[in-house]
């Protein structure tokens, strides 16, 4: 099953009546799953989750996007966040069975018909983008709320959906696609702050600003001070001290994971920590992640430690989460966490156990039937053929073979 998710934030985050009746018009659409609602004070600016299949998430941005419309007043809207509507972005994010272009295309849908049947300027943005000067959000963003009649002005400006128009009561909107982000914490064992972000300017992409031989800044003709880019693409990351836990930490988001995964990041975070007399405790996952990220660092860890990794995704996610430290400051709990486990639907077959299903195949019911036995014998065989390859893969003297037996696994 395709799964999307759409991240829209909301230009309100102070009033809970408000709130609530953009998330009830979220939960009436069947398919879509709300997963969280995450308002700031100082921001005035509520973050909402919702998951699913593309058509309910489709449907369930769009009634958000009418009813803040109708209880959100921008006229009146004071917040540090930068926005420029009721409804101020709207991405389309893939998760699973789905592509980045059809999110994309999700997002040119939904902005055609937020511009056509509720009259708001929409303006595409990241990888729906309409043209390559529109892709980033600051720069479609400029000039915010107050500046939108000044830009509807220009003619290079006009919103690719909805009137070239000022709408004082709900502003306009960006609606787009972009990767999933992986909010991310590494944990160390030192209280200094310094210490960790001298790592954090090492991995992030914007690296830090380098300095000569003489430990001088590096200057440019025009005397800018030169940046030397870090190890990953894709990551923002500062080193801060959580009160809290009494500990440093590299707080970090991954903006591209299947770039820059989660597994190289917290390798190269180790490294830098041991080349400074410190170790990695653990991480943790803020929010949720996706299951691929977390099957590619199962497979990852498993691979470095020689062994198989055609096991099931349960143990990939075990290998991953005791690798990766997860549980170092709370337990993980992969049904809470990953994405497609939290919204997982129960089979009802595949939810017995061999003698209820085995009771249920004996009644005079019609299914379970051939089709399901079938099922199960292909299931048992595939499971028993993997076994021989892993202890096949297990022995020295078969070593040649282990690339093609983890195949076969």
């Amino acid at each position: 099953m395709p799964i999307v998710e759409c991240v829209p934030n909301f230009s309100e985050g102070r009033n809970t009546a408000v709130l609530d009746q953009i998330t009830r018009a979220i939960t009436s659409v069947e398919g879509a799953v709300l997963l969280d609602v995450d308002p700031g004070q100082a921001t005035n600016r509520t973050v909402v989750t919702v998951v699913g299949e593309p058509e309910a998430v489709l449907e369930a941005a769009f009634q958000a996007i009418r009813t803040a419309a109708e209880v959100i007043d921008m006229r009146h809207h004071p917040g540090e966040h930068a926005r420029m509507g009721a409804t101020d972005v709207c991405p389309f994010v893939p998760v699973s069975d789905i592509t980045m272009e059809e999110c994309a295309e999700l997002a040119r849908r939904l902005g055609k018909r937020v511009g056509e049947e509720l009259g708001i300027p929409v303006y595409l943005y990241e990888n729906a983008a309409s043209r390559p000067e529109r892709k980033n959000l600051a720069v479609v963003r400029r000039g915010e709320y107050e500046g939108l009649a000044e830009k509807f002005k220009d003619p290079d400006w006009k919103p690719d959906f909805g009137p070239a128009e000022f709408k004082p009561g709900c502003g306009a909107t960006a609606i787009g696609a972009r990767e999933f982000l992986i909010a991310y914490n590494v944990n160390l064992n030192t209280r200094s702050k310094k210490l960790a972000h001298d790592i954090a300017l090492d991995i992030r992409e914007q690296g830090r600003f380098a300095r000569g031989p003489d430990g001088k800044f590096v200057r440019d003709a025009e005397g800018k001070k030169v940046r030397q880019p870090g190890r990953f693409q894709f990551v923002k990351g500062v080193g801060w001290f959580i009160e809290e836990y009494q500990r440093a930490q590299i707080s970090m988001n991954l903006t591209n994971y299947r770039v820059s995964p989660v597994h190289a990041v917290f390798d190269a975070i180790c490294e830098g920590a041991t080349d400074r007399g410190m170790r990695v405790t653990g991480s943790e996952i803020v929010g949720l992640i996706p299951l691929d990220a977390m099957l590619a660092a199962g497979r990852h860890y498993l691979e470095r430690q020689g062994e198989s990794t055609g096991v099931p995704d349960e143990r990939l996610v075990e290998a991953a989460a005791q690798s990766l430290g997860l549980s170092d400051l709370s337990p993980f709990d992969p049904r809470e966490k990953i994405i497609e486990y939290r919204i997982a639907r129960p089979a009802p077959l595949a939810s017995m156990d061999q003698r209820q299903f085995t009771a249920e195949l004996a009644s005079d019911s019609p299914a379970p039937g051939g089709g399901s036995v079938a099922a199960l014998c292909g299931a048992l065989s595939a499971s028993l053929s993997s076994m021989v390859a892993h202890l096949t893969y297990g022995k020295k003297k078969f070593e040649e073979l282990r690339p093609r037996m983890n195949t076969v696994a």
